[in-house]
């Protein structure tokens, strides 16, 4: 695993709050009914409190956002929330929707916020979709292993902007949001365009948990360019994160090639002499790898970033 060009997954697991229905058992007298038809299968599993919305690029794309509404918000019509946008949604919407309610036992342990996730391009895979939105140039192709040939590269800018002036607008006039605590988390890639975000636009989010961000992409591109990046006229929050094994090291779970643990770090560092108010931490979190980091990463900010009223529990 060395540039990572192909992550994402799909998870289809969520902790709580699926809706079953279960069939009655079959009578007792009478033919046996085969198993396959007795158990008809439905279009779909629908979780609780979420919403699917559309957005029409006028560069002639659509996609899907998702948004998660914490189980208060109806009760509450006083109360406006904080808002964390997710990248890679197929994968991060589910896992850190069952982040927040578990862990954050309604307020107690993580303050609520609303959920929005932003799922890859109709008609597009994963794949084609975030390689092309997430990064920000059409790299140098030195080493056919970088890169793929099927997909295209280098339409952050304009994907940024498509959030700046199209679905952040629409999320804070449709839900009671705090454009003021407005959150951006990204991994891989996703990390990649939110580095690129803080450089260009960075008073967009007031937070940025930037998990693994693969600042290796294009020669450093994102990094080398620091000398133009913005100064926020707000203060940022950064959180700055890798697994322990996304280092050069002889193993098997080590990379080769790419040092994410020494990338993360130098950018901070270019991050804290930029300007004072960008506020940064960097973790190196022990025992995870590229795909094993995320879950772990992301419970830890959001608890750091957004503390619950507490006191904590556990259970």
């Amino acid at each position: 695993m060395q540039h990572m060009r192909g992550w994402s997954a799909v998870m289809c697991l969520a902790l709580a709050g699926c809706a079953m229905s279960v069939a009655p058992p079959a009578a007792q007298d009478g033919p046996k009914q085969d198993p396959a038809a007795a158990a008809a299968a439905t279009p779909g599993v629908v979780l609780p409190d979420t919403e699917a919305l559309r957005v029409h690029d006028p560069a002639g794309r659509d996609y899907p956002i998702w948004v998660a509404l914490p189980a208060d918000y109806a009760a509450h019509p006083e109360k406006r929330y904080p808002v964390l946008y997710v990248t890679d949604a197929l994968y991060s919407f589910p896992l850190v929707r069952s982040v927040r309610n578990l862990v954050g036992q309604k307020g107690v342990n993580l303050e609520d916020f609303i959920l929005v996730g932003l799922p890859p391009q109709e008609g597009l895979t994963s794949k084609q979709s975030r390689s092309r939105d997430y990064t920000p140039t059409d790299p140098q192709r030195d080493d056919p292993t970088d890169y793929s040939d099927d997909v295209s590269y280098g339409g952050a800018a304009h994907y940024r902007d498509l959030l700046a002036e199209q679905v952040l607008p629409m999320i804070d006039a449709r839900y009671r949001t705090d454009p003021a605590r407005r959150a951006f988390a990204g991994h891989s890639y996703g990390g990649l365009f939110g580095a690129y975000v803080l450089n260009t636009r960075p008073d967009l989010f007031s937070t940025y948990i930037l998990s693994s961000p693969s600042l290796w992409f294009d020669h450093h591109q994102v990094t080398q360019r620091a000398d133009v990046a913005k100064v926020p006229v707000q203060p940022v929050t950064v959180v700055l994160s890798a697994g322990s094994f996304e280092a050069i090291k002889p193993g098997p779970r080590y990379f080769t090639r790419n040092d994410m643990v020494r990338d993360n770090a130098a950018f901070a560092e270019q991050l804290r002499r930029r300007s004072p108010g960008i506020k940064v931490e960097n973790m190196v979190i022990d025992g995870e790898d590229h795909f094993t980091v995320y879950p772990e990463m992301i419970t830890r900010a959001l608890l750091q970033v957004w503390p619950g009223e507490g006191p904590y529990s556990s259970g």
